[in-house]
């Protein structure tokens, strides 16, 4: 259904995730593990999350993972 919408308004969410793809790359952000599992699932269901609110959900969900678990995430997951 949103492919129908985003058809006929003449965008795609894709050249919208290409752009903010090279943004995050340009602004000098690394995108770990967490970052890219969160915004393939996000792509996968439709979500149009920008590149900054995904950052500060995935760092949420770390922070809360590591208070609760009083375990760090490895650098190879987090940034």
């Amino acid at each position: 259904m949103d492919t129908i919408k985003n058809t006929m308004k003449g965008g795609s969410d894709s050249s919208k995730q290409q752009q903010s793809s090279s943004q995050s790359a340009q602004s000098g952000q690394k995108e770990d593990y967490g970052d890219k599992a969160f915004s393939a699932a996000s792509q996968k269901t439709g979500q149009n999350i920008d590149r900054d609110t995904q950052e500060k959900m995935t760092d949420t969900g770390r922070d809360m993972f590591e208070k609760g678990t009083g375990k760090n995430v490895p650098e190879k997951f987090s940034n």
